[in-house]
């Protein structure tokens, strides 16, 4: 039990991890290649961003401060000059560029280049005022500044210098953009390694499902080119490897199927001699030997046609089968198939566009085919009610329908399925039959290159129908007389 519980939840967390992954391994490569160059990128961008824009701040700073200083010193000196004009003497000012002097002196403002005492932040006034020199930071229209203050006590005046970031903020923008474009450009060179690497490396794996597609649809010859790489080389290895054995595995098994179909063909055919002359004294025994003999007549005919059946299934297992095509009316062929059928007077209905339709087809395995589905109509669904043939798209299809139980839809690819028989073919039936009739139905249509299911009657009607679908060689190019469809077989042959 606690294996089955941990059996299940493997089974769901598998599922889960499927369902999560929304990407191919491609996609997912891709991304991860893409995602780290963004990352990558973006983080160097921004460290460079940030340590460059420090040491140009600090720079531009230490530029202007040092520069107020000594415009301070020098307006300190000429002040203590009696008669000089303060005006002039802040115009000879040498400022950094965008700077601006403001000097406030016995309580007279003189701010010659439009920034006033105002303006300043009112802590760093303070400050200075105090005696105490001091620099700030702050927004003045919009624009990032640093004012300088340093008090003149000597002179009984104050004397501040704003400076302007504006060609600062300017360089900075653009080496953003510039560090922005070189991130882009990373991610895109990521992107493109990513796939370069990922088409390179999921090439042997999309080369083994390609290999795996091919095996399970028949070709047990296909194997995948090797590589030389130390890590996939052993993958192509691996899977070479198992699709010989795989390949020996079933060319065994088929052997083995028809050889021993083979070996019991001449004891069976001993076994019919033998009772064709018993049965011709059938009259001379008693009657309870006439009920073996009864017995005995019908399990050889059922063996005799499972032999058959394992035959025909192994020449297919063996990839011998062939086509013996002819160009036949598709119709006239269902009908003489009826005729030599289990139930000669299942009714024909032929659609007016049909009539005329001609296949290329093997008659033989098409008569088959037909023989196979009523035969199974009789087994299991009370026999057939009706067969039918409408030309649908370029194609044609045959159906046969019963009067049984119908079959599940969880069912409808399990009948036919090799020995799939009663209830495993939807409870339809007790079981007669070897299972090999419908198995041998898919074989011939699909040889045939058409195609073969199994689907419930109309809502009103009980029981299942089987449709057989062919490619049609050619159409008729006038209206055809529909004056056989809808009646017996019998009928529409005369």
């Amino acid at each position: 039990m606690a294996d089955s519980t941990a059996s299940t939840v493997a089974r769901e967390r598998r599922v889960a991890r499927r369902r999560g992954s929304a990407f191919g391994l491609r996609a997912r490569v891709l991304t991860a290649f893409a995602t780290g160059a963004l990352v990558l990128s973006a983080l160097l961008a921004a460290v460079a961003y940030g340590l460059v824009r420090e040491n140009l701040v600090r720079q531009r700073e230490s530029v202007a401060v040092n520069q107020a200083y000594l415009n301070a010193r020098y307006l300190r000196d000429s002040l203590r000059s009696t008669g000089v004009d303060v005006s002039s003497v802040l115009d000879s000012l040498t400022t950094t560029d965008g700077g601006t002097p403001v000097l406030v002196r016995n309580g007279v403002v003189f701010a010659p280049l439009g920034v006033g005492l105002e303006e300043l932040p009112p802590q760093l006034r303070t400050t200075v005022t105090s005696g105490q020199p001091a620099r700030m930071r702050f927004t003045l229209d919009g624009e990032s500044r640093l004012a300088v203050g340093v008090p003149l006590p000597s002179v009984q005046a104050s004397y501040f210098e704003v400076t302007s970031f504006r060609e600062l903020e300017g360089a900075l923008s653009s080496l953003g953009l510039s560090l922005l474009a070189a991130a882009l450009v990373t991610t895109i060179a990521g992107a493109s390694l990513g796939a370069s690497v990922s088409r390179r490396v999921l090439r042997p794996l999309a080369d083994v499902s390609a290999a795996a597609v091919a095996i399970a649809g028949g070709r047990l010859d296909t194997r995948v080119a090797s590589i030389d790489d130390a890590d996939l080389g052993t993958l192509v290895t691996s899977f070479n490897d198992m699709a010989s054995a795989l390949q020996e595995r079933i060319e065994r098994d088929g052997r083995f199927a028809s050889d021993v179909s083979h070996e019991l063909r001449s004891p069976l055919t001993t076994l019919s001699a033998s009772i064709q002359v018993l049965d011709a004294r059938r009259e001379e025994m008693p009657e309870r030997a006439r009920a073996a003999l009864d017995l005995l007549v019908a399990d050889v005919a059922r063996f005799s046609a499972m032999v058959e059946d394992l035959l025909e299934i192994s020449r297919f297992d063996a990839g011998v089968a062939r086509l013996d095509l002819d160009e036949v009316r598709i119709a006239e062929l269902v009908m003489h198939a009826i005729d030599a059928s289990t139930d000669a007077d299942v009714p024909l209905v032929v659609a007016a566009g049909a009539v005329d339709c001609v296949v290329e087809a093997d008659k033989r395995r098409l008569v088959r085919v037909i023989a196979n589905l009523i035969g199974n109509a009789e087994a299991h669904g009370g026999g057939a009610v009706g067969v039918s043939i409408v030309a649908v798209d370029g194609h044609v299809r045959i159906a046969v329908e019963d009067a049984g139980p119908g079959v599940d839809d969880a069912d409808r690819e399990r009948v036919f399925e090799r020995f799939s028989r009663g209830s495993a073919a939807g409870s339809r039936g007790a079981g007669a039959g070897v299972g090999l009739g419908l198995a041998l139905v898919r074989e011939h249509v699909s040889l045939h290159g058409g195609r073969v299911w199994v689907e419930n009657r109309d809502a009103d009607e009980a029981g299942a129908r089987f449709v057989v679908e062919l490619p049609v060689a050619s159409e008729p190019t006038t209206a055809p007389d529909p004056g056989p469809a809808g009646v017996p077989a019998a009928q529409a042959s005369a």
